[in-house]
């Protein structure tokens, strides 16, 4: 019996939208060949990963953060957190973005298990199965999976115009026709410090993309969902932002991703929030009972200690003056190898776009693959993307600049642009 039961074809018990699944990441999975070829005894130059690293390879963190995780009261640290996160967090984390203006009053917040838990909330809250969020054609991968594992979908425009500027004509276009196909629209965009291009809005550029959103929220619900996973690496004035989007949220609605990954070095942690602004008092209660729903049919409770700890650092002055500090040298350290990239590639003739801060950078070949391979063989690792690699500057010291550019100067130049 046993052998005829055994020779039977199994049967998957996915369901077949599963069944064909990637299992990993494909930035993981270069990361993981850099690594052994390291480990191999090979020089490597990988910049891969989206983690700060220290110039000898090793993890950068906030002596401060773990010093108040220890500090945290062990009994509050092992209760559930309540649904939508601890009051004085929340309120930690509003003020944080919006300071004591008009958009915190007019704000609701939940915790996120990071600040991709903060999009998934957006995605599935704002539009309805079979719609699609708008985002830049050059964007951070898991928007695409978020999309597609809650049954939406990505609909992109062009990022940049043909002088290097953000493409304000192509969004309002896209908006334009999302709107008269869906009746809604999430607009969902990365600034400061664009993941994967590096780009930064200038104030220009913030007030025209205020006005096309607002123009559009004026006749249909529009919503923008403004991620912030790495504005604290940004150069001076980019909070400007703030000003600028205002009258929007007069309109639509603005959702801000908060994340303490990038802003605290916790990438472990999953300590987040989506922060909702909404002129009108019902709407944002309905907002904020939507968000909370949401917390309660994905991971339930977020890390409370993560939690806790966060709330520390941000609403005690003393603490927060150290984590500043501590980040204000973690900032050095990556602008140094801000500037030695720019001051290299453009010697070296590579197109790339603006790029003042931020943890990556892109640089345009015609074949983003070809142009990888190239520089992979010579033991420096990029990031295919469709018309462009990804460089993770945050995990490649200034002294290893130009060998990078270099390999990526001749992997551009063997992909024949």
């Amino acid at each position: 019996m046993s052998e005829v039961l055994t020779s039977r074809p199994i049967m998957s018990t996915l369901i077949p939208a599963a069944a064909d699944r990637p299992g990993d990441d494909p930035i993981f999975a270069l990361n993981g060949e850099a690594q052994r070829r390291a480990a191999a005894g090979e020089s490597v130059v990988n910049a891969t990963i989206g983690a700060l690293m220290e110039d000898d390879g090793s993890l950068s963190i906030l002596p401060s953060v773990f010093e108040v995780f220890g500090r945290v009261d062990p009994r509050s640290a092992a209760a559930y957190a309540p649904i939508a996160g601890d009051a004085p967090f929340l309120a930690a984390v509003v003020r944080d973005v919006f300071g004591e203006g008009r958009l915190a009053a007019e704000a609701v917040a939940v915790a996120t298990a990071g600040g991709t838990g903060a999009v998934h909330h957006g995605v599935v809250n704002f539009l309805e199965p079979g719609q699609a969020l708008a985002t830049s054609d050059y964007y951070w991968g898991p928007y695409q999976t978020i999309a597609h594992h809650t049954g939406r979908r990505v609909e992109v425009f062009s990022t940049f115009t043909s002088s290097g500027a953000f493409d304000l004509d192509a969004l309002e276009r896209l908006l334009a026709r999302q709107l008269e196909a869906q009746g809604r629209a999430l607009v969902v965009l990365n600034f400061p410090c664009h993941n994967p291009t590096g780009y930064s809005l200038d104030e220009a550029e913030w007030r025209g993309l205020a006005e096309v959103l607002a123009r559009h929220g004026a006749r249909a619900p529009v919503t923008f969902l403004l991620d912030l996973a790495y504005a604290r690496y940004a150069a001076a004035g980019a909070d400007s932002w703030v000003r600028w989007i205002e009258p929007f949220a007069q309109s639509g609605t603005l959702l801000v991703a908060w994340s303490a990954s990038k802003a605290f070095a916790q990438y472990g942690a999953r300590v987040g929030a989506l922060l909702a602004v909404s002129a009108d008092s019902e709407e944002r209660a309905r907002i904020r009972n939507a968000l909370a729903y949401s917390c309660r049919g994905t991971w339930s409770n977020c890390n409370h200690l993560g939690i806790l700890a966060i709330t520390h650092l941000l609403t005690d002055p003393e603490l927060r003056a150290r984590s500043d500090a501590e980040r204000a040298r973690l900032k050095a350290l990556l602008d140094e190898r801000v500037a030695a990239f720019n001051r290299d590639a453009r010697r070296a003739g590579l197109r790339f776009p603006r790029y003042e801060g931020g943890f990556f950078v892109t640089v345009f070949t015609r074949d983003a693959k070809r142009t990888a391979a190239v520089a992979r063989d010579s033991g420096v690792f990029v990031v295919p993307l469709e018309g462009a690699v990804r460089v993770a500057l945050c995990s490649t010291p200034a002294r290893d600049v130009p060998r990078l550019v270099e390999a990526l100067r001749r992997g551009v130049e063997a992909a024949g642009s």
